[in-house]
């Protein structure tokens, strides 16, 4: 399914939100506030990430888009960074089959070549496991950044168009490496901060944008439910006005 930029035609807007992304941040100021190691963050945010897959599945989320590692979060210390790959082979070991048997397909995007080939070999093969499941989408984003993601499809539309100087947004959006997912409706970025911190920087142009001081191992299915209503709150025009948005109702 080919979907149209927010830029360029106006999207369907639902109670619900189709599709949602989150930065799940503050993994380790949860742990460094209960005096643990950083890593018990992560730990424990992989248990908020299963339970906010089942949330989103019972609300009727369609898309659900995690951002687990940027290209950014390789200047982290180096024992931490080994600690985030081993979690998540471990989480990919034990969550897929469950996944699949919820009929959930999984997607992995970003520049994958940095992982060894032990983990790259788990994401095909999971991919492959569930790439006929339909209930939701559940995307993480590992390796991944926003500019990355535009020179990549960049790259990929000039190599498949030899000669052409004239593009559309509509053949870069093609190449980009979320091309399969509509752009996100909802936002949240979780542990206080309050920026994209280059994540899908081409697909947020027309996101609601949700954040909270909540660190993302305390996200809660009560979180979700806040963010929902806060979506629910705003006036999505897409560059219209109030008085349209009323016309139309009418």
């Amino acid at each position: 399914m080919i979907f149209n930029s927010s830029t360029t035609a106006v999207p369907e807007v639902a109670a619900v939100p189709r599709h949602v992304a989150i930065i799940m941040d503050g993994n380790g100021r949860w742990a460094t506030k209960r005096l643990l190691p950083r890593v018990a963050g992560h730990v424990k945010g992989v248990e908020a990430v299963r339970g906010c897959v089942e949330s989103c599945v019972e609300r009727g989320i369609e898309y659900l888009t995690l951002f687990a590692f940027s290209s950014e979060n390789w200047r982290r210390p180096e024992e931490e960074v080994s600690l985030l790959m081993r979690l998540f082979v471990t989480a990919l070991g034990r969550e897929v089959s469950k996944m699949h048997a919820n009929d959930i397909r999984l997607k992995v995007v970003g520049d994958l070549s940095r992982f060894d080939a032990k983990l790259r070999d788990m994401i095909a093969n999971a991919e492959r496991r569930t790439a006929n499941n339909s209930r939701l989408t559940l995307t993480i984003c590992a390796n991944y950044g926003g500019r990355w993601d535009i020179m990549q499809a960049t790259n990929k539309m000039v190599a498949a168009n030899p000669g052409v100087t004239d593009f559309t947004e509509a053949q870069l959006a093609a190449h980009l490496a979320m091309a399969y997912a509509p752009e996100p409706d909802l936002f949240i970025r979780t542990g206080g901060e309050e920026r994209i911190s280059n994540f899908l920087l081409w697909q947020l142009a027309y996101s609601e944008l949700y954040f909270t001081d909540t660190f993302w191992p305390d996200f809660s299915i009560e979180s979700l439910d806040t963010a929902i209503a806060s979506y629910q709150s705003r006036e999505r025009r897409f560059g219209r006005t109030g008085d349209q948005l009323a016309e139309k109702k009418t």
